[in-house]
C-alpha cells in the first residue's frame, strides 16, 4: 500500500533514467513536493548534468541539494569499517553497503531542514539496498515516510520506464533506449556490476564488465613498491606523504588500477534470502586492506587479534544487512576503535599483476622481540626448558581422555 497524505519528499537521486523517471511520479503519483538530493562518493560522474536535469523536471533551485561527501564517506564510514579488516563472507569488501548509511543519513538530514516529511529511493524490491536504506532511515527519524517506488508502481520494464519518460518530456540518453548489459553501482571505494549478463553464474564476465582495474594479465610487467604509513589504524600517507583519507584512497584506487588489483567475480547470499551474483573492483580497498592486517600482525597482542577476527564476520553482516546505525554495530565498532590503539607504523607492499605483497613492516609499538624469537643465542631471553611444564599442562585433559579409553580425541 502507498503511503498517503505526503507533502514533500527528499528524493535520493542520481540523474539517470531510473531516478527521472521516480522523479516526476512522485510528482504526478503523489502530487508532492520534491527535493532532490544527489550525492558526490567519487563515483567518477559529473554532477551538472543531475541539476540540469532536475532543473528541467520543474524542481525549484533551493530543493536541489549536491553535496560532496567523499571525505565524509571515507573518514566516518570506510575507515572505520577497515579498522575491523571486514569482509563479508570471507571476500566482499562491502564498498555498496557502507554507502548507503551516510546517503540515508544525508536525505534525513535534508528532510529535517526542508520540513520533508518522507524521503524516496531508486532500489528494488528484490535487493539489498531497500533494506539497508530504510533501516537508516527509521533509525535516525522513526516517523519518516517512506516510498519505494519498485515496490509500488507498474514501470516492471525497461520499455515502459522509457515510454513514461517519453510521456513525460525526460530526456533519455541514447544509450539507456536499449537495454543495458548490466548494472554498475560505483562509489570511491569500489565499482560493483550486477545483472543482465551477470545472472549466469557460469558464464565468465566479458572485459568490458571491468572498469576500474586493468586485468591482471594486461598489467605492466614491472613492480610498483610502496609504502603505507597508519596512526591509530587508519591510514594517513603514502611514500612519506601525508593524505586526506579520501586523496589517500584515491591514490591507492589508481596504484591498484594500473596493477590489475582488487577484481572479484563473487556469488553471495543477499539478505532477502536469494543468492546474486556480482562482479566487484576494490583496487585501492584491497591493498589498504593487506597492508592494514600487516600492520597489525607486530602491534597486536594474540588474543585481541583472535578476538577481533572471530567478531569480523558479525561485524560485516551486520554492515551488510543494513544495520550501520544498530546498537550492536556501535557496540562492536567501540571494541574495534579500542583495539586499534597501537595499530601505528609503516608498511611496505609490491604491487604485481594482481598480486599486493607485503615485504616489511615496522611500529614504534611492535610487540615483535628478536630477542626472544631468534634461532641464535638468546641470551637467557627465554628458557626453553619453560614449555615442557606448558605442553604437558596444556596435554592434561587429553591424557585423563586416554586413560579412561578415549584414545586419540574420542568422545
Amino acid at each position: 500500500m502507498r503511503v498517503k497524505d505526503v507533502k514533500k519528499v527528499v528524493l535520493a537521486y542520481s540523474g539517470g533514467l531510473d531516478t527521472s523517471v521516480i522523479l516526476k511520479w512522485l510528482q504526478t503519483t503523489y502530487g508532492c513536493e520534491v527535493v532532490t538530493f544527489t550525492a558526490d562518493l567519487g563515483q567518477g560522474e559529473e554532477l551538472g548534468p543531475a541539476r540540469d536535469k532536475a532543473l528541467l523536471l520543474g524542481i525549484k533551485p533551493e530543493n536541489i541539494f549536491m553535496d560532496d561527501l567523499r571525505e565524509t564517506f571515507v573518514k566516518d564510514f570506510v575507515f572505520p569499517m577497515f579498522r575491523a579488516n571486514a569482509l563479508y563472507e570471507g571476500m566482499y569488501l562491502l564498498g555498496t553497503s557502507i554507502a548507503r548509511p551516510l546517503i540515508a543519513q544525508r536525505q534525513i538530514e535534508i528532510a529535517e531542514q526542508v520540513g520533508a516529511d518522507a524521503v524516496a529511493h531508486g532500489a528494488t524490491g528484490k535487493g539489498n539496498d531497500q533494506v539497508r536504506f530504510e533501516l537508516s532511515y527509521y533509525a535516525l527519524k522513526p516517523d519518516i515516510k517512506i516510498i519505494a517506488p519498485w515496490r509500488e508502481w507498474e514501470l516492471t520494464s525497461r520499455t515502459r520506464l522509457i515510454q513514461f519518460a517519453e510521456e513525460h518530456q525526460i530526456p533519455i540518453a541514447k544509450d539507456k533506449r536499449g537495454e543495458a548489459p548490466f548494472s554498475v553501482d560505483a562509489n570511491l571505494l569500489h565499482s560493483s556490476s550486477e545483472g543482465k549478463i551477470l545472472e549466469e553464474p557460469w558464464d565468465s564476465p566479458d572485459e568490458m564488465v571491468w572498469q576500474r582495474t586493468i586485468s591482471p594479465m594486461d598489467a605492466k610487467d614491472e613492480v610498483t613498491e610502496i609504502t603505507i604509513e597508519f596512526e591509530r589504524g587508519d591510514a594517513v600517507g603514502i611514500n612519506g606523504e601525508r593524505m586526506s583519507p579520501a586523496t589517500l584512497l584515491t591514490k591507492l584506487n589508481a596504484l591498484g588500477r594500473e596493477n590489475g588489483i582488487g577484481r572479484l567475480d563473487l556469488v553471495e547470499n543477499r539478505f532477502v534470502g536469494m543468492k546474486s551474483r556480482g562482479c566487484y573492483e576494490t583496487p585501492g580497498g584491497t591493498i589498504l586492506y593487506v597492508a592494514h592486517r600487516a600492520m597489525e600482525s607486530i602491534t597486536l597482542d594474540r588474543e585481541a587479534c583472535h578476538l577481533k577476527d572471530s567478531l569480523m564476520p558479525r561485524y560485516a553482516e551486520v554492515i551488510y544487512n543494513g544495520f550501520w546505525f544498530a546498537p550492536e554495530r556501535r557496540m562492536l565498532q567501540a571494541l574495534i576503535d579500542e583495539s586499534q590503539a597501537s595499530v601505528t607504523g609503516t608498511v611496505r607492499l609490491k604491487l604485481y599483476k594482481g598480486n599486493t605483497i607485503v615485504t616489511g613492516r615496522q611500529s614504534p609499538h611492535s610487540l615483535y622481540s628478536m630477542k626472544h624469537v631468534t634461532f641464535e643465542d638468546d641470551q637467557g631471553a627465554y628458557d626453553q626448558f619453560d614449555a615442557q611444564g606448558f605442553i604437558k599442562l596444556n596435554a592434561l585433559r587429553l591424557r585423563l581422555g586416554a586413560m579412561a579409553g578415549r584414545r586419540g580425541g574420542a568422545l
